[in-house]
């Protein structure tokens, strides 16, 4: 608790999905001083306005967690949007974070970065061997470029940043929006609104055989802030759950915690995105002791009860 008292803490995209879980648990932690920039004051793509946010709150340590992200259908339609804004912004927060003498900065990357066909688990050390999947290589290369980054100016300035790599995350507060969402949030909404509607049926994309790994929101800020106290080196580390489930067997068990009873059909000619995805999530214990806590049924639990009460 200690760690926290007298810490000055700039979350980005601390609003956020993610962030939320984050700047809730810094505040149980006893961290007194957060600042969440918000877009419209900062726009953390230009650096003259990342100066601006470092001087009126000069922290000791940044948590960067904010992304342009979406689905498979967000990435495949905007890849270049997505490679810009990303990877400005992460390049210049760090640089400046450097220059301007700020004890240690955390990067969030993401699982995306990772080779299309890594053998599974997915290893730390395997994150170079490959192209990561096309349709959100953009997005993952982006942030990969953040692990580059943080190495380089570590043996360069001895600079202090981390990288972590948290797989795909679901849970209360996520995006529910179908043109951007994610595979949980997607599934919970179609199987919710096909009940309401009275539907048979609800189609999804793809085959439904790849394989998905999944880590409740919660668990992974947890993670985040563990990390941000005791690990202090640039090599990669996975945030997981070890735990992996294909897309067909997670749309059955979302359609019965739901209560949808009707078919589900895969749009075959719709792409299925990497074929496996399931982390090594050794090394996190080993650095840092962080192991999740949430069961995958008992996550789903809270996102869909949270999802109708905001839906109603």
């Amino acid at each position: 608790m200690t760690f926290w008292k007298n810490k000055r803490v700039i979350v980005t995209g601390g609003a956020g999905f993610l962030g939320k879980f984050v700047v809730d648990k810094l505040k149980s932690r006893g961290c007194r001083e957060i600042f969440i920039p918000r877009s419209k004051e900062y726009d953390l793509r230009k650096l003259e306005d990342i100066k601006r946010m470092y001087t009126d709150f000069p922290p000791q340590m940044v948590i960067h967690l904010a992304a342009v992200v979406g689905g498979i259908g967000a990435n495949r339609e905007n890849p270049g949007k997505f490679l810009y804004d990303n990877l400005i912004m992460g390049i210049q927060l760090i640089e400046q974070a450097r220059v301007m003498g700020i004890e240690k900065f955390v990067a969030t990357g993401t699982i995306c970065a990772y080779p299309k066909f890594t053998p599974v688990p997915f290893k730390e050390e395997d994150l170079w061997n490959g192209y990561p999947e096309e349709t959100n290589a953009p997005y993952g290369l982006a942030k990969k470029m953040l692990l580059a980054q943080s190495q380089a100016y570590r043996e360069q300035y001895g600079y202090n940043s981390i990288f972590l790599l948290p797989v795909n995350l679901y849970g209360p507060g996520d995006n529910f929006d179908l043109n951007t969402s994610h595979v949980i949030p997607a599934l919970i909404r179609k199987c919710v609104e096909a009940i309401k509607n009275g539907q048979h049926e609800i189609t999804l994309w793809g085959t439904g055989t790849p394989t998905r790994e999944f880590l409740y929101v919660g668990d992974c800020a947890e993670g985040i802030l563990l990390a941000a106290e005791k690990y202090n080196k640039s090599a990669p580390v996975n945030l997981g759950t070890g735990f992996e489930i294909s897309i067909q067997n997670l749309a059955e068990l979302i359609s019965r915690l739901t209560g949808f009873t009707g078919n589900i059909i895969w749009d075959s000619s719709q792409p299925d995105g990497q074929p496996r995805r399931c982390l090594d999530t050794t090394k996190a214990k080993r650095e840092f002791g962080f192991t999740a806590q949430t069961s995958f049924e008992e996550g789903l639990r809270k996102t869909i009860e949270w999802y109708v009460r905001s839906a109603i």
